[in-house]
């Protein structure tokens, strides 16, 4: 079926279905809910090529990919990916990932605005003061940033987790537990979800009159080997902490190997919580002990963030509004008083 079709069906004219189709705000919604269910039904997918002629619109969300030897794939990426996904190919949206020089991500932008190859993008993993974002923001395009920057004097559009406030009341709860010797063992300390987590860690502290000393941070890449060194450095000082607060569950099975190879038990020997991004095939209660978690769907973050470049790319959201969600913390049995 073809979009002449399609509209005759629908006595509808060729520019309103059209316009239904591609989110046109002007379009009432009960038109467009009508639109979209004979298109279902019919099998109705429109052409591309027509498409862009018709609206001015490649249909297309993109994604400027870091490469380079020092480049890892990142897990966390791929389960946000698979929700902004799961968002857009339900929604007749394309993915495009633009390879770029990890250290020269802006000419990438640049070409691909000039270009019109896509309607938005997405900016991940900010640092403060990202040259990225600074770029894309007089660049003309809609853009959703996961995460936030900080240092600009002007707003933009993200979303983000309250990483803040899940890593104090993570480390709240460990000095109402009598924990005095607190680390963290975190993220790459450059990009801002990681500074937000340690500034909620050393906020809960100073509280209560502590401090995480030098000693007690690593800030490195998410990885379980990461997890597995840092917990090691950590646990063979003269006084090491009695809790570890952990930036990712990947990170966390390192550390569990590690208390395992130093003879160590949790709680009892020491405390541990992780933040859970909701991994399918990583649970934390499937831990040898069930770990204690700060949670938040990075799935659920993906598809939020398609869904909002959705609304931009059609006009129904506009402006620089900033999204925030709260963090669940979910006490489990890796965490208990003090020893001694």
């Amino acid at each position: 079926m073809n979009l002449k079709q399609l509209s005759h069906m629908l006595s509808l004219s060729q520019t309103t279905v059209s316009r239904a189709l591609n989110g046109y705000p002007e379009v009432n919604e009960e038109t467009r809910r009508r639109v979209m269910d004979a298109a279902k039904r019919h099998g109705y997918r429109p052409n591309p090529s027509a498409r862009r002629l018709a609206t001015g619109k490649s249909g297309m969300i993109g994604y400027v990919l870091p490469t380079g030897a020092a480049v890892d794939i990142d897990p966390h990426f791929v389960e946000f990916l698979s929700g902004l996904g799961d968002y857009a190919r339900s929604h007749e949206l394309d993915l495009v990932l633009s390879p770029a020089d990890a250290d020269d991500q802006e000419t990438t932008y640049r070409r691909i605005v000039a270009n019109r190859q896509v309607d938005a993008v997405y900016i991940s993993s900010p640092r403060p003061a990202d040259r990225r974002l600074a770029l894309v923001n007089t660049l003309g395009i809609p853009f959703i940033v996961h995460g936030r920057s900080e240092g600009f004097d002007f707003d933009y559009p993200y979303l983000d987790i309250d990483n803040e406030g899940a890593f104090h009341e993570a480390a709240r709860l460990l000095i109402q537990l009598g924990h005095k010797r607190l680390a963290l063992i975190n993220g790459d300390d450059r990009e801002t979800f990681a500074i937000h987590r340690e500034r909620g860690v050393r906020r809960a502290l100073a509280a209560s009159g502590l401090a995480l000393g030098e000693r007690h941070i690593c800030s490195l890449t998410m990885t379980e080997e990461n997890g597995y060194r840092a917990a090691r450095r950590l646990l063979e000082q003269s006084e090491p902490p009695t809790a570890i607060v952990c930036s990712s569950l990947i990170m966390a099975l390192g550390v569990v190997r590690a208390l395992r190879d130093l003879g160590l038990a949790i709680p009892g020997d020491l405390s541990l919580v992780a933040h859970d991004d909701v991994f399918p095939w990583l649970r934390p209660e499937n831990f040898p002990v069930p770990l204690s978690t700060t949670r938040s769907s990075i799935r659920l973050a993906g598809a939020r963030v398609a869904e909002r470049l959705a609304a931009r790319i059609s006009g129904l959201e506009e402006g620089a509004r900033g999204e925030v969600w709260p963090v669940d913390l979910v006490i489990r049995g890796s965490v208990g008083g003090a020893p001694g």
